[in-house]
């Protein structure tokens, strides 16, 4: 069971993060956060990701992870906690499928 201030922190840090994909891609794809998971202790944070349109998850995918380091200093930055976690970002596989499936149904 998650506490409520561990889901506060999360929510924070996937704003955050939103914003600073917003500031810096390319806006030749659409990247959203679809969901955000804290590791034990905050040491680190996934933001799960999908990628309009679907060819275009490997680059966007090569760019959030070339970002990681900024993505940390920018969460530093407009953020008021003492440690910032490690950042890493993946493919929402679940939305993906869940997509799939109400393609299919239809």
């Amino acid at each position: 069971m998650e506490r409520q201030r561990d889901i506060t922190l999360a929510q924070h840090l996937q704003e955050l993060a939103a914003d600073f994909i917003n500031l810096n891609s390319n806006k030749t794809s659409l990247i959203t956060i679809t969901n955000t998971k804290l590791a034990e202790r905050n040491s680190k944070v996934t933001f799960y990701v999908s990628v309009f349109p679907e060819d275009a998850e490997g680059p966007a995918l090569g760019f959030l992870m070339r970002k990681r380091g900024d993505c940390k200093q920018y969460l530093k930055e407009k953020s008021r906690i003492s440690t910032v976690p490690h950042v890493e970002f993946a493919l929402d596989e679940g939305e993906k499928n869940r997509q799939r499936i109400d393609t299919l149904l239809r």
